[in-house]
């Protein structure tokens, strides 16, 4: 199997820095979704896992982002995962998406609760990598409660069960999973919450090990990982610096 790379991201809707949703003009939306395309094309990942990505949302330029980040880093297969839906004057739509060099054989959003705005979930897909399936999840947990975030974990693993039951046989290792955990300031409930229950399917390594990823300009908190079951060996991660979003991009190269 080739050597495969991972890139996480929560490129927070492509308003770069600007701290409030909506006051950034479309040309400058474009022009920040640019240069996270040529930053994904420098880093030359092989799947990028994207949180709060906008399909056509009123207040992050009514334009489809995945779509002109597919163009523009050439990338041949995408999937969005929609959490968030709301039509009318101020219509939204956003979630989690994937870029992928790797068909996209199978592709399941689950959303964690009812609100059309701030609700949270994740994208699973599964990859075709030389002929075997690859799963992999790109999740995204509430900002602000613990007891929020570990019924979303819970409401993840039972899918997972589920999920394993069915079609386990297939798959060339267990799920990877990544993205942004929102973990507090002072402790990594989430992220230790998941690795504990991980561990029944097989050993998971957690990536990076404690290294703070928000907010990027001087990173204070440990939000955004990537779990690696065993069956990937040989792995090297690296956080990114860079100012084109609040948060700063996890890459992992890993074998099969």
């Amino acid at each position: 199997m080739p050597r495969l790379r991972l890139v996480t991201f929560n490129i927070a809707h492509g308003r770069g820095l600007t701290p409030i949703q909506g006051l950034t003009s479309q040309r400058k939306l474009r022009l920040n979704l640019r240069r996270i395309a040529d930053l994904v094309e420098e880093l030359a990942p092989d799947m990028v896992a994207m949180q709060e990505i906008d399909e056509r949302s009123r207040w992050a330029g009514n334009f489809d982002h995945l779509d002109y980040l597919r163009v523009h880093t050439r990338f041949p297969h995408a999937v969005f995962g929609i959490n968030n839906r709301r039509t009318g004057l101020l219509n939204l739509s956003y979630g989690n998406a994937l870029l992928s060099r790797h068909p996209i054989h199978v592709a399941e959003t689950v959303v964690f609760g009812q609100r059309r705005l701030g609700e949270k979930g994740f994208l699973y897909v599964e990859l075709d990598v030389g002929g075997r399936i690859l799963p992999l999840v790109n999740l995204h947990l509430h900002f602000s409660s613990r007891a929020q975030r570990l019924r979303q974990l819970d409401r993840l693993l039972n899918w997972l069960r589920e999920k394993h039951r069915l079609h386990a046989e297939r798959w060339l290792t267990p799920p990877i999973v990544c993205g942004d955990f929102n973990n507090p300031g002072t402790r990594d409930d989430a992220t230790a919450s998941l690795l504990s229950h991980l561990s029944d399917y097989c050993d998971y390594e957690l990536y990076p090990d404690g290294q703070p990823t928000f907010p990027s300009p001087l990173p204070r908190r440990a939000l955004d990982f990537v779990f690696l079951p065993a069956g990937c060996k040989a792995a090297r991660c690296e956080i990114v610096r860079s100012i084109l979003s609040d948060h700063l991009p996890v890459v992992v190269d890993f074998e099969i």
